[in-house]
């Protein structure tokens, strides 16, 4: 029992998805694993006949890896890549 959360308190959770915004090609970004990226910035793209989608990050954090390959088909909200999320700083 002692190691059950208090009442208020969460256990961290660092580790995130990214999700295709819509269904098309994925293309990847020149960004590599390990590299931070910030809330917004590019991981890819999606490309279909009508349009191109930017994969942004919605969280800040290190890129741990890619979940998809250059050239493959992805559907709306199939994860793409993970992160490792940095908490935020305290200003």
């Amino acid at each position: 029992m002692d190691d059950l959360p208090t009442i208020g308190e969460f256990p961290t959770i660092d580790e995130r998805l990214v999700v295709a915004p819509s269904a098309g090609r994925f293309a990847p970004s020149l960004t590599k694993p390990g590299a931070v990226v910030e809330i917004g910035e590019s991981i890819g793209l999606v490309e279909s006949r009508d349009a191109r989608c930017v994969v942004g990050s919605p969280f800040r954090g290190s890129l741990l890896g890619l979940l998809v390959v250059r050239g493959e088909r992805v559907r709306k909200g199939q994860p793409v890549a993970r992160l490792r999320v940095q908490p935020p700083t305290m200003q």
